[in-house]
């Protein structure tokens, strides 16, 4: 199938509801009609750069309203957009600038000391009214460029948050992520996946990861407003939220985390909020409890990888009965359009109830991994399976219920230990705030279970403790052998547990 690619959809927005406000940002307010008129000359500015259809084009900064005006522009010429994470160092960023092969950067000034060597041109810097970025957009041409883009046409690339060896590029098209919404009817659309123009969306997620710009893609393409945070800050958000009653709201456990324990939280009324989605690391039930008590709206789990451009399974509102957790430790059930299969280690499907590899096929899915034919047939099949690298089964009612990533298993003496059956169990400690489970080496198991815990605010939790806790609620071989507190975990700008650095410092016999 084939549906109205994301240039024709905001070109339609500004010529039919051109007044309505489309993004803000700090105290700017932009219009569709506005919107597009930015895009054009940012794409006759490319243009005019000798950028051609299917060029790469980067972006090196924070969540702000010029990122959507440059994703924006380089649609209108068929240009594919990679925003890079601002957190990387600098070698990291000339990597993927220069794997990428952009061929146009546009960084914010405080990073463009990591973006200028990567393609020996100074990118074009933006951080303030009449910076470079915006002399540079208002001296162009303001007609539109008149490319149109195909369904299949590149629209994104996103790198791989890199938790295990280099980045890869995953190429997001307009349908992959647009693809699924389209699909859909009036009948198999689930209500919370619902948009229309009078939403208002937080936008809070960096655009570097695609719960970031795959979020403000499906405000944007509903004529809702997107309200920017250039950074996650709580306190900002709760300004943001009860001023602009923002309604739809995309963010990870942590920010969850940190938002619903403001000071002000159980002081604001917020019956304003529709829908809180969140994914991409563990939710603690204790912690899902608290926001659903202070928030008081439906909360939409959400699962999928930046090769799927974002979620393709979810559990829905009804699904959240905090009584009774059996399903709660789902994920939930795929979306509409969305197939899943478990496979074992030699790629056969295996029956309800039994652990393998998640793999996936469905419009959302990657076009593949840019210049990588040979990761991209590793990872995508000859029918469009995609593998994962996630364990997991299938209920009998199909429902998913994750284990862990495939690498991310421990085997303990000849027993499959997964890391987040472990983290569960740790994780209902009175003391625990976070806690991440890896295997480390061990001289006589070939791998032992190892916690490293993040103790809550005023206690002082002990490893004899947190392993008493944990014998008695799962497996002893699945227990912990040892115990490290630390202040905090490391974590990717999504929010999602880099247990790779963890596995380095460990790498050693304990």
């Amino acid at each position: 199938m084939t549906g109205a690619t994301l240039d024709t959809t905001l070109r339609r927005l500004a010529r039919e509801r051109g007044t309505k406000v489309a993004l803000r940002y700090d105290d700017e307010v932009l219009t569709y009609a506005e919107l597009d008129a930015r895009a054009c000359r940012v794409a006759n500015g490319l243009a005019a750069a000798g950028v051609h259809p299917g060029d790469r084009v980067a972006w090196v900064g924070k969540n702000c309203a010029s990122f959507f005006e440059f994703l924006a522009g380089a649609i209108k010429i068929g240009a594919v957009m990679v925003p890079v994470n601002w957190r990387l160092a600098a070698p990291e960023v000339a990597y993927v600038l220069g794997d990428s092969q952009a061929k146009f950067v546009i960084a914010e000034a405080e990073f463009a000391a990591a973006a200028a060597p990567a393609g020996g041109v100074p990118p074009i810097l933006c951080g303030g009214r009449g910076d470079g970025y915006e002399l540079w957009r208002d001296a162009q041409l303001d007609h539109d460029a008149g490319h149109t883009a195909a369904w299949g046409d590149g629209l994104l690339q996103m790198y791989t948050s890199g938790t295990t060896g280099r980045p890869k590029g995953a190429v997001l098209s307009h349908r992959s992520i647009l693809g699924l919404r389209a699909a859909m009817t009036a009948a198999t659309m689930p209500p919370w996946y619902e948009w229309t123009e009078t939403d208002v969306s937080l936008i809070a997620m960096p655009v570097a990861h695609v719960s970031g710009t795959g979020w403000a893609i499906w405000s944007l393409q509903h004529g809702a407003t997107g309200v920017i945070t250039r950074e996650f800050d709580p306190h900002a958000v709760f300004e943001l939220m009860v001023e602009h009653r923002i309604n739809k709201i995309m963010m990870v456990p942590t920010a969850m985390q940190i938002a619903v324990r403001h000071p002000r939280a159980r002081s604001t009324d917020f019956s304003f909020v529709q829908y809180i989605c969140y994914g991409a690391a563990p939710m603690p039930l204790a912690l899902l409890r608290e926001c659903i008590e202070v928030f008081g709206c439906g909360f939409v789990q959400m699962y999928g990888m930046t090769e799927t451009a974002g979620a393709i399974v979810a559990l829905p509102p009804e699904d959240h009965d905090t009584d009774n957790g059996a399903r709660l430790a789902s994920v939930g059930r795929p979306l509409p359009g969305v197939e899943l299969r478990i496979l074992d280690p030699t790629g056969q499907p295996l029956p309800a109830g039994e652990i393998g590899e998640i793999a996936t096929r469905s419009l959302a899915n990657m076009t593949g991994y840019y210049n990588l034919p040979k990761a991209t047939a590793e990872t995508i099949d000859g029918e469009g399976w995609l593998r994962t690298g996630d364990a997991g089964y299938l209920d009998a009612d199909g429902y998913l219920f994750l284990k862990d990533r495939i690498k991310d298993l421990i085997i303990s003496g000849g027993e499959n230990v997964y890391p987040a059956e472990v983290e569960n169990a740790i994780y209902g400690h009175p003391d625990v705030a976070e806690v991440a489970v890896i295997g480390v080496p061990d001289a006589t198991w070939g791998e032992s279970v190892k916690a490293i815990v993040v103790a809550k605010p005023g206690t002082n939790p002990d490893d004899a403790g947190i392993i008493a806790w944990t014998r008695a609620r799962i497996a002893a071989y699945k227990t912990p052998k040892s115990v490290e507190f630390v202040a905090a975990l490391p974590r990717n700008a999504a929010g999602k547990l880099l247990r790779r650095e963890l596995r380095e410092r460990h790498s050693k016999p304990e």
